[in-house]
């Protein structure tokens, strides 16, 4: 028995989301997504009772990412989930926890070790910003308050993402990451609402009234300019393709013969883009970890003031989010670079490791299926051996491409940050493909069959 087994009985004390009973079509997948989304919208616009007007926002540069809203209970955001993901997929992929995610039971027990931790981070993360003073109360008897609004903010997110997951399409983290950047977008590009100086936040807008003055300020265009650029470089990378030529082995007696040729597709964002999400969380814990030993005296991670790294490690490991940067802290950002970049080929291995994406597994499902490659000998370990030239180098290469993009398109001030952009891009991209495919599937009850659905 694994340690995850002995914990079942705990697992059983926490409430699920029941998966559906039957298969739903298109149209009841649909209703699910947007009754959800609708829901994390309302829950957005709930303010935090109790909380002071000179609170910061510490987590500013990577609220996008968090999907969610500062000020509001749902301002721990995704935070607690994808913090227990990063600890489970260190595990895993350590061995430390020997789970195969490919069997149906430790599937899910790894999901119920992920509600289970994400129940435990929102604990500690909502206390951290409570009695750190990130949120600043209106007086010490609202500390209790805080604290459960935003406990209970956090679990209404994952027990939303879970209703996604299994009714709706695509996940919860994606669609609130995709809605609140979509959401910052709009408004940092058309907000006309003038500020106490008079001048127009939007970008379009602002532009638009120094134009009028008589003084263009073309820089006001800059953060647009630099969302624009990072959607087509993200598009066109989702579109690209490493295509290895297959043919379909049919099986006569105890051999196969060759049927048709085609073409087996792997995406050159391989890993997607879960290593930016995964390495944009472990900075706000580092962040979070830094106000935390700051708070007993400890402060060797740097120090925070108003919300905001100040020196140390967290200053150093806090998203540059200014060009300038790059001409009066160049160090900084070189660090920050590195780092940033290392995470996310390290996270980009452990999440094709523990999805199932690896060459083996890969190899075994296509063998098992009756693929094999033109013009060598059909056997599980030679397509293991050809796709292992292609796999691990997309790994990386995936992780360092979605990197660099999402930190040259924060160093610009990318509306919606130039991680959200990415991730949202990326996001959408993959909610259509599979909206487009249930479509299909619903059209054609016999597809559906062929496929294995109900």
């Amino acid at each position: 028995m694994s340690s995850l087994e002995k914990l079942e009985p705990l697992f059983r004390l926490i409430p699920e989301v029941k998966s559906p009973v039957h298969s739903e079509d298109f149209k009841e997948k649909l209703k699910w997504t947007a009754l959800i989304l609708v829901l994390y919208f309302i829950l957005t616009q709930i303010p935090l009772f109790g909380l002071s007007p000179n609170a910061v926002d510490q987590f500013a540069s990577l609220r996008a990412v968090m999907a969610g809203s500062f000020g509001s209970i749902l301002t721990l955001g995704i935070g607690p989930i994808v913090t227990a993901s990063i600890v489970l997929q260190l595990l895993v992929g350590s061995k430390l926890l020997k789970l195969d995610l490919s069997s149906h039971k430790d599937k899910s027990l790894f999901q119920a070790t992920q509600k289970v931790l994400s129940i435990v981070f929102t604990i500690f993360e909502a206390g951290v910003l409570v009695l750190t003073g990130s949120l600043i109360p209106i007086d010490n008897s609202y500390l209790g308050v805080l604290f459960l609004q935003l406990v209970i903010g956090a679990i209404l997110v994952i027990y939303l993402d879970e209703v996604v997951s299994k009714w709706g399409f695509g996940s919860g983290i994606g669609l609130f990451i995709a809605a609140g950047v979509c959401e910052a977008i709009l408004v940092g590009s058309f907000n006309f609402l003038p500020q106490t100086d008079g001048s127009l936040p939007g970008a379009i807008p602002g532009f638009i009234q120094s134009c009028w003055s008589g003084v263009p300020d073309a820089s006001l265009l800059i953060p647009l300019i630099a969302t624009v650029c990072v959607f087509f470089v993200v598009v066109y990378g989702e579109s690209m393709r490493v295509e290895i030529p297959i043919s379909h082995g049919q099986v006569k007696g105890h051999g196969r013969i060759r049927g048709s040729v085609g073409k087996y597709p792997l995406k050159f964002v391989y890993a997607s883009n879960m290593p930016v999400i995964l390495t944009s969380a472990l900075l706000v814990n580092v962040s979070l970890l830094a106000s935390v030993f700051q708070r007993v005296g400890l402060p060797f991670l740097g120090q925070i003031k108003n919300g905001k790294a100040v020196s140390g490690i967290a200053l150093y490991l806090s998203t540059p989010s200014d060009i300038s940067l790059i001409v009066t802290d160049p160090i900084r950002v070189i660090i920050y670079a590195i780092f940033f970049l290392a995470c996310c080929i390290l996270f980009s291995y452990l999440w094709v490791e523990i999805s199932g994406l690896n060459a083996k597994k890969i190899s075994k499902q296509l063998y098992d299926s009756g693929i094999q490659i033109p013009g060598f000998r059909s056997s599980k370990r030679q397509l293991y051996k050809i796709l292992k030239k292609y796999i691990p180098p997309l790994t990386i290469i995936s992780g360092v491409y979605v990197g660099i993009i999402a930190f040259a398109a924060d160093l610009t001030g990318a509306l919606g940050g130039g991680t959200g952009v990415l991730l949202t891009v990326g996001i959408i991209h993959k909610l259509y493909e599979e909206m487009a495919e249930e479509q299909l599937m619903s059209s054609n009850p016999l597809l559906r069959r062929f496929l294995g659905g109900d």
